[in-house]
């Protein structure tokens, strides 16, 4: 019993500790949220800015559209469609991959998608640094690197070495375009939480089980017996 109550409580302060330590990540991407905006220049300036995630960033360049991408199965409000992606070239030799919104997908051709617009020339937009897309589960191993439906470019996901590689240059960064809705695109992007609802959720089970294991010990050590003594004696 002891064992047991002493790993099970060990286990649940763990969960806290790991909360702590989401709770910690979380405060570092608000403040990083929250200081000066970078400017293209800055940028230019300092490349090693670009590795700042979080960061809001004011780029200017023009869009390569001839390289846009459409990852699939992306969820927003709901609903399933895709995510748009382009390079932005800011100077010939810095190019970086916008995040620029999300379109629903068509419900009997996926490969019907809706018209986005892309301005021609230099362009002025607002957003994050932030991690490339996430991957999805896949049956096939290289479905990051071979488009789904050819011309249209539609994949599941997307490996940025290899698609910098197709491209011809590398990509510095990943960069969430937070802009208001526009060029049909949504930007109804999820905030970024701490997530320590599930830690603590664990944390509790685990106090909740070391509390059943005494419960228990004292039932049938202590509680029991005692009642089976009172029913003989009597």
């Amino acid at each position: 019993m002891l064992v047991g109550v002493a790993v099970t409580v060990r286990l649940g302060f763990w969960q806290l500790s790991r909360a702590d330590e989401k709770e910690a990540r979380h405060r570092l991407i608000v403040a990083q949220q929250a200081a000066p905006v970078l400017s293209t220049a800055e940028l230019l300036h300092h490349p090693s800015q670009f590795k700042q995630l979080h960061q809001r960033v004011a780029l200017e360049g023009q869009w390569l559209p001839q390289y846009t991408v459409y990852l699939e199965n992306r969820v927003m409000n709901g609903q399933a469609g895709f995510y748009v992606l382009t390079p932005l070239q800011i100077d010939l030799a810095t190019r970086v991959l916008i995040q620029r919104g999300w379109v629903p997908r068509h419900r009997q051709d996926r490969t019907l998608l809706p018209p986005i617009v892309t301005q021609p020339g230099i362009v002025h937009l607002e957003g994050r640094l932030a991690p490339p897309p996430s991957p999805l589960f896949s049956l096939g191993s290289n479905d990051a690197a071979v488009p789904a439906s050819g011309p249209l470019n539609i994949r599941q996901n997307l490996d940025l070495d290899v698609y910098a590689a197709e491209t011809g240059a590398p990509l510095l960064a990943t960069v969430l375009q937070t802009d208001p809705a526009s060029d049909g695109l949504l930007r109804d992007w999820p905030e970024i939480s701490a997530g320590v609802e599930k830690n603590l959720g664990y944390a509790f089970q685990w106090f909740a089980l070391a509390a059943l294991q005494l419960v228990l010990y004292f039932w049938f050590q202590f509680v029991k017996p005692y009642r089976h003594a009172r029913r003989s004696s009597l």
